[in-house]
């Protein structure tokens, strides 16, 4: 008799806290836009963040709100940021240039020796807490492949040698390299802009040729030998500005140290390929 008491007293229970959580339920529900299941169709569904939201369905809700532009989900493109626009019915920014994850770094473990031997986490931002890093160069590439692992889209991938290599045909533009990366020396920029300075140090060229043998010493050749006035010197190091930058590859001739390369989607491609 106790037990079926009990039972009887358990079930009643549930029923009532089910009529209550049903009632509660249609009382507080929100209408959702339609619109917005219609956009979290669209999105890629990785949920990697780069939008700036929580989520796909963060951004879509967003969107559907006002709050974000059609075409802020940078691993969409610009063919579903055009349908987004169309159920929202309103008109699409003009399309900005595709940017790419760049390594700014060529200091494999043949360039750059180093200073210890490192047998901690397999992540690189617990080897840069550890004296800056093994790598002899305290602005270079650790090579755990941390960006590697936070791509969600099979677009980075270790080399033979330590460094990271980016298939630039794959890459999203979503960022979570870059943020991965505890010495930042991953950007995203225009795919068009094949000429870069592949080098972060701003130490000082005599420590720089001690350290690296192929980073950039600050020795300001490529900055006199620039037509365009493309090239400065910030901090030891050469930067270039893209938006003054023709490609015409005559630093790249000009650098002792062979730190400024240019690079064509195709090499970047093949290199990823032989890696994987």
């Amino acid at each position: 008799m106790a037990v079926a008491q009990a039972v009887l007293v358990l079930g009643l229970t549930g029923a009532v806290f089910g009529v209550v959580l049903a009632v509660a339920a249609k009382k507080f529900h929100v209408e959702q836009d339609p619109r917005q299941g219609e956009i979290v169709q669209l999105l890629p569904g990785a949920n990697c963040g780069a939008c700036g939201f929580p989520g796909c369905s963060g951004l879509a809700a967003s969107i559907v709100a006002g709050d974000a532009p059609c075409n802020a989900c940078p691993v969409s493109g610009n063919e579903v940021a055009s349908k987004i626009a169309s159920i929202m019915g309103v008109e699409l920014a003009p399309e900005s240039e595709k940017k790419v994850a760049r390594v700014f770094c060529q200091g494999d473990r043949e360039k750059c020796e180093l200073r210890y031997v490192y047998d901690g986490l397999r992540q690189c931002k617990a080897q840069h807490m550890i004296a800056g890093g093994a790598k002899s160069c305290v602005y270079g590439c650790l090579g755990l492949g941390s960006c590697v692992d936070a791509c969600k889209f099979d677009a980075i991938h270790m080399g033979p040698l330590g460094l990271p290599i980016v298939d630039e045909a794959r890459c999203t533009s979503c960022g979570m390299c870059v943020e991965a990366c505890p010495r930042g020396i991953i950007q995203l920029v225009p795919m068009s802009q094949q000429v870069t300075v592949l080098c972060r140090s701003k130490a000082r060229g005599a420590e720089v040729r001690k350290t690296c043998k192929i980073g950039c010493i600050g020795c300001g050749i490529c900055q006199k030998a620039c037509p365009k006035d493309a090239i400065t010197l910030q901090d030891n190091l050469a930067v270039i500005n893209w938006e003054k930058c023709d490609g015409c590859g005559i630093c790249v001739e000009k650098c002792p140290t062979k730190c400024i390369v240019r690079r064509d989607n195709a090499v970047i491609i093949d290199e990823a390929a032989s890696a994987s």
